[in-house]
């Protein structure tokens, strides 16, 4: 296990193969709204540690991306969907990363706010 993250009560955790080592900041409505740090994964290097019943779902625009959110916090510690390319991928707040320094990671701006 590379790195490790949850939502703020614990009751979502996660476990990813590698640590990330970019991430997107993307305007759309509501990464801007939760201040999401995005990083990209295939599912076969994400590990979620605790039941799916912890969750819930919400989409929108599009409903390629299935946000995941924690239903007693409300922390949103990552969120599954596929990709531009097709593929499966899950995508990881890396601000509910535990032990993880965010300023090794390199932050692209994304403009998600004009592909809705």
């Amino acid at each position: 296990m590379a790195m490790r993250g949850s939502c703020q009560c614990g009751a979502v955790a996660y476990s990813l193969d590698d640590r990330p080592t970019q991430a997107i900041e993307c305007n759309c409505s509501i990464c801007r709204r939760k201040a999401h740090l995005l990083a990209f994964v295939s599912p076969d290097k994400f590990t979620l540690e605790t039941p799916r019943s912890a969750l819930s779902v919400y989409t929108f625009g599009r409903h390629v991306i299935r946000h995941q959110f924690c239903s007693t916090c409300g922390c949103a510690p990552f969120a599954e969907g596929v990709g531009p390319d097709g593929k499966a991928m899950v995508a990881v707040n890396l601000r509910c990363a535990e032990d993880f320094d965010l300023s090794t990671v390199k932050v692209l701006p994304y403009d998600g706010a004009s592909k809705l």
